[in-house]
């Protein structure tokens, strides 16, 4: 048994946008003209990126991917190794003023650069590395004339 047009309560003759058994949908017009065809070329170029910048080097890790080729600062080499958290602090805030390429304002830049390298090594971490970047912090937010961090 069909339906005509006047059993169908708000059927007006025309193809309706329900998904036919292929998933495709009648009656709309698809997106191929050449402001889609840019739009989708960009998300991949941002996508691919993006996946280069986080895939693992031979035998790296993408943490360290992200510390050495990191958008936001171009940091000295090594300066996650010093002793002196003074030195880290005014090396960080060196990197951050001088980086043509971060985001943010260079306190936040280089305050998330040392925040992230804690956080990513978490355990394996020594204890006095610890406590030298943790107080890399407190010099770092002492350069730019910011609050102590309330514990």
């Amino acid at each position: 048994m069909t339906r005509r047009a006047s059993q169908n309560p708000g059927h007006d003759g025309r193809p309706s946008a329900e998904p036919t058994a292929a998933g495709s949908t009648r009656g709309q017009r698809s997106r191929t003209g050449p402001r889609a065809t840019a739009q989708k070329r960009e998300t991949q170029k941002r996508e691919t990126q993006k996946a280069r910048l986080h895939a693992p080097e031979a035998g790296g890790r993408w943490s360290a991917a992200v510390t050495h080729g990191s958008d936001a600062l171009d940091l000295r080499p090594g300066v996650f190794t010093l002793e002196d958290p003074k030195a880290i602090a005014r090396s960080l805030k060196a990197s951050a003023e001088e980086s043509t390429r971060r985001k943010a304002e260079p306190y936040r830049s280089a305050m998330s650069m040392l925040t992230f390298f804690i956080n990513r090594a978490g355990s394996n971490l020594e204890p006095k590395t610890r406590r030298t970047l943790e107080q890399a912090k407190v010099e770092l937010r002492r350069l730019y004339g910011r609050p102590a961090h309330p514990r």
